[in-house]
């Protein structure tokens, strides 16, 4: 995540689970939603906005009523937080090459953070957001238990 505060900073931040967006205050977020460079929402008005790995699809994600995605499928879920408005917009899956980026609107009004799983930046104006595949690391394992599976799994809990 590459994230521009209202103070002209900018941020990055790792995120294994997800990035999300969400409002500051009492007001809800107004929010500009782009795909590989092209406008897909206008204006996303609600408590915020996610996008989540399928590692991350389990945790805040399902919570926010996206959808749990196999390891393995190769897509990231842009999921709405609270959404409002558009009224029956209930996400979206993406391909993991996608470049995702955010623009806070009338940010001085509706102030909204970016987290990338613990890191939280306050104030953001923009956030850009893009998997990189380059980025090794070492997750522990159960032998007995297939995480591959467990994550599988939760799509046919009741």
């Amino acid at each position: 995540m590459t994230a521009r505060d209202k103070h002209g900073r900018t941020h990055k931040a790792l995120a294994i689970n997800e990035v999300s967006l969400l409002r500051e205050a009492r007001q809800a977020a107004k929010i500009r939603v782009r795909v590989d460079g092209i406008v897909r929402l206008e204006e996303l008005m609600g408590d915020g906005v996610l996008i989540a790995t399928p590692v991350g699809s389990t945790a805040y994600n399902l919570s926010a009523h996206g959808p749990i995605i196999p390891l393995a499928a190769g897509v990231l879920a842009l999921t709405p937080i609270s959404g409002f408005r558009p009224r029956r917009w209930r996400g979206a899956l993406l391909p993991h090459g996608a470049k995702v980026a955010f623009e806070s609107l009338e940010a001085d009004k509706r102030p909204v953070s970016a987290t990338a799983d613990y890191t939280e930046i306050r104030d953001v104006l923009t956030v850009e957001v893009c998997e990189n595949r380059n980025i090794a690391f070492t997750l522990l394992f159960d032998p007995e238990h297939n995480l591959e599976e467990r994550v599988f799994k939760e799509q046919f809990l009741t």
